[in-house]
């Protein structure tokens, strides 16, 4: 794979061009309504704990969650870190820790019994005994407030939560696309000893996105409608990013003679592969006749969910 890239690191797209896309419109209406909601239950809250993908540590963090954080112990989980590069972990967490976020669990949620788990509730109560609980001092039971953009795995680590501590099955939906969870729910019991209850609250990203590049990575990983961006501009920076970080298991994976920086190129050989046509009337001198051409838009959307599968290789895209 490295002898790849000196044969053709020349090839290959210094940077990917935006052009004059606008991100302002990847933020639905009940995602404002969920941020209220969130607000108006913090009250009886004792400890947040923020959901993101250990594929982007940092991009699109919502800041919003960082107002509400601010008051109370705040716990970070960077779930999906099976489909992760983490060679460059502790720079991850010496990176967070400047920005204050100190309290980090790494996980892998989807597992049926995920060590990294069994840390969350000593963490919760260390992080809450260390501060002051204020108007909920004298209760006995504790609640937590699950937060995040949509599609990280929220559901699924309550959950894990669940199965770890209570050895009970599914309590919250799970789904693979973005934006399951709409209502800040009931309290969802995930520990008996001692009493722990949390809420599920909808995936909420931030009103003003801070890039193009930051809303890309966000769509790369599914917490925005593969629609609202376009499936084959998503499959253009999937190829672009892979290629920057050298990861050309694509190229095994579709039967390609060599990495390509041309996503027709590799769409076309996708569609081939998985034998996705489509028929489509042509116009011609003789009149109109029906050919059989490669389906791009399908092709892209097996390009794309093999990488969210980690079928393409473990990536880090901050």
């Amino acid at each position: 794979m490295r002898l790849f890239r000196s044969l053709l690191s020349s090839n290959f797209r210094p940077f990917f061009d935006f052009g004059e896309r606008d991100v302002a419109h990847w933020f639905p209406g009940h995602m404002a309504k969920g941020l209220k909601q969130m607000r108006a239950s913090l009250k009886s809250v004792d400890c947040v704990i923020e959901i993101h993908d250990a594929r982007i540590p940092f991009s699109g963090r919502n800041p919003v969650f960082q107002e509400t954080l601010n008051v109370k112990p705040h716990i970070l989980i960077l779930n999906k870190m099976d489909l992760a590069d983490l060679s460059g972990k502790q720079k991850i967490l010496k990176n967070l820790q400047r920005n204050g976020v100190k309290n980090v669990i790494f996980t892998d949620c989807l597992k049926q019994r995920d060590e990294n788990v069994t840390k969350v509730v000593p963490m919760v109560l260390q992080v809450i005994e260390n501060s002051m609980r204020f108007n909920r001092s004298e209760t006995f039971d504790y609640c937590l407030m699950v937060i995040g953009v949509p599609n990280v795995g929220k559901s699924s680590f309550i959950n894990s939560l669940r199965r770890t501590n209570l050895k009970r099955g599914r309590a919250s939906r799970v789904g693979a696309e973005p934006g399951i969870t709409r209502a800040v729910l009931t309290k969802i019991q995930v520990c008996e000893r001692p009493i722990i209850h949390l809420l599920d609250t909808p995936g909420v990203l931030p009103p003003n996105i801070e890039s193009v590049e930051t809303g890309m990575k966000l769509a790369l990983c599914g917490t925005i409608l593969d629609h609202l961006v376009g499936e084959d501009i998503i499959a253009d920076y999937l190829l672009f990013s892979l290629n920057r970080l050298e990861q050309f298991g694509y190229v095994e994976k579709y039967n390609l003679e060599e990495p390509s920086d041309n996503i027709q190129h590799v769409l076309k050989r996708i569609a081939v592969k998985l034998k996705k046509t489509q028929r489509v009337k042509a116009i011609t001198g003789v009149g109109d006749i029906t050919i059989t051409v490669p389906n791009y838009t399908a092709a892209a959307y097996d390009f794309i969910r093999a990488f969210r599968r980690g079928e393409l290789g473990q990536v880090m895209l901050d």
